[in-house]
């Protein structure tokens, strides 16, 4: 069959770095490799229409960062406008003015789908194979280096559970993640099932579109802290600093404050604990129940904070806009959720905030020298690599802080290793775990509905150094960029082929 590909789309048959994934990582790791390894060439794989990756597929009303733009955004490239809470439209812009202040646009390929990759120590190269464009057609190329840029989780399709009883739902069931485009609910009544980010996000802006009535309905509660939408200090640095100073020390700043915050949960979660659910009480009106509603019985950052700008949640529940409800629902009916304590709530739409499927390397079938790569079974070395896996890296972000905090120390790292590798004539560097034996731990030690289901899909974090994770910036920005690169790195070269024709014979 005829490919209706152009010819400028048709990826080369080799590339020194092959990145899958056009996000904010992948972003990151083709802006590094352009600037401090320039002799390298890369391509960028997309399976998507556009960049942006979390932020181009999710359109449901009030999507927005839930870490603020001076972490989220890149160290290369200030965030300039007075918002320190995004929406995605203004991300999105971002991340097109990258691409194209750094000419990355004509590095991307634009729907292109890994399907697998192969590694072969005797030519040290992946070979990665998949489809692109709207044809499927077949491809074929070989990388030195293939950096995993996918995220973590199913483009998809979100995680719904087995609601009982759903199909006899006869009103509109949605999730998030696959938004409709141009859905009118003014005048509905809509209930949210869950409260976690996406959710707390959905309830004030479902509320300022109209809806007639929004519920959250969530089993347990969370931690929801109210969080300016913009930020002071940057806003008066901004002022007098040139725009990389003032967001330089505006990020270092709100790292400190990130890292303050997660410690004393770790080490004081009575007294964080506390403090939380005391700013929850100033925002609602007196003799709300926020014991039941706004009080888990876990403690700070056992799961991820949630914040709400400007307070936009508490106050369309004080305006009687929206309401919650702590309970567990014991069946769909025709008209919306019977719960177990007897109460039925009506809905015109429900929305099933309940979550992402995690999806480890986009599904991408790895193998090395036609050995199964498993994900679940690997240990992530420095938070980047896998044991045994050579030329291979993945981008992970903070789970406690911003995403790209984590990605940028990776690209930089990876850049680190690439020009290591080049000036000493090297084509191979593997980890390899060491004398000294480690055991395997969580990656994430997170006790979200979404880690827990999928723990044995992601690779493991180790107990000792190299191997160990820490979600810790400047723990890891000195280690990536000052550390050795050849603890428990085994660097090679394949073997010449006489040496191979010499051991056949």
């Amino acid at each position: 069959m005829k490919s209706d590909l152009k010819p400028t789309q048709r990826p080369p048959a080799h590339i020194d770095v092959l990145i899958i994934g056009a996000g904010l990582s992948g972003i990151s790791a083709a802006v590094h490799l352009r600037k401090h390894c320039p002799g390298t060439s890369f391509l960028i794989a997309e399976r998507r229409p556009e960049i942006g990756g979390t932020w181009d597929l999710f359109r449901y009303p009030g999507v927005r960062s839930d870490s603020d733009m001076y972490t989220l955004g890149f160290s290369f490239k200030p965030w300039t406008k007075r918002k320190a809470i995004a929406g995605a439209d203004d991300i999105m812009a971002y991340l097109r003015e990258t691409v194209d202040q750094y000419g990355i646009r004509r590095d991307i390929r634009h729907g292109m789908s890994i399907a697998a990759a192969s590694w072969s120590s005797e030519t040290a190269l992946w070979t990665v194979t998949g489809t692109i464009g709207s044809d499927k057609t077949l491809f074929s190329i070989t990388c030195r280096m293939l950096f995993s840029c996918t995220g973590y989780y199913d483009y998809d399709e979100g995680y719904t559970p087995d609601f009982p009883g759903r199909e006899r739902y006869q009103g509109l069931f949605i999730h998030p993640q696959q938004w409709p485009e141009d859905l009118d609910y003014r005048g509905d009544h809509i209930v949210v099932i869950g409260s976690g980010a996406t959710a707390v996000t959905l309830i004030p802006s479902l509320a300022a579109g109209g809806a007639e009535k929004v519920t959250m309905l969530q089993r347990t509660p969370t931690y929801i802290a109210s969080q300016p939408s913009s930020d002071k200090i940057a806003l008066g640095l901004q002022s007098f600093l040139p725009a990389k100073w003032a967001y330089t020390i505006t990020r270092y700043k709100n790292i400190l404050y990130q890292m303050f915050v997660y410690h004393i949960s770790r080490t004081r979660p009575d007294g964080l604990r506390k403090r939380l659910i005391d700013m929850v009480k100033d925002e609602l009106p007196e003799g709300f129940d926020v014991a039941k509603h706004f009080t888990p019985p876990y403690n700070p950052w056992d799961e991820r904070l949630c914040a709400v700008t400007d307070g936009d949640m508490f106050r369309t529940i004080r305006e009687g806009r929206a309401d919650v409800v702590t309970d567990r629902i014991k069946t769909f009916t025709e008209d919306g959720v019977l719960l177990e304590s007897g109460q039925e709530l009506k809905a015109d739409i429900i929305v099933s905030a309940t979550g992402l499927k995690i999806k480890v390397l986009s599904g991408m079938v790895l193998t090395v020298d036609g050995k199964p790569i498993n994900p679940g079974d690997q240990l992530l070395y420095k938070g980047i690599m896998f044991n045994d896996v050579p030329n291979f890296a993945m981008w992970f972000g903070y789970t406690n802080a911003g995403w790209t905090l984590k990605a940028d120390l990776t690209s930089e790292y990876m850049c680190r290793l690439i020009k290591y590798m080049d000036a000493n004539e090297l084509k191979i560097a593997t980890p390899e775990i060491g004398e000294d034996p480690v055991e395997a731990q969580p990656m994430v030690n997170f006790s979200s509905g979404y880690i827990q289901r999928s723990a044995d899909l992601m690779p493991k974090s180790g107990t000792r150094a190299p191997w160990k994770l820490h979600q810790n910036f400047f723990k890891d920005a000195r280690v990536l960029r000052h550390g050795p690169l050849d603890d428990e790195m085994v660097f090679a070269n394949p073997a010449p082929a006489s040496a191979k024709f010499d051991q056949a014979a």
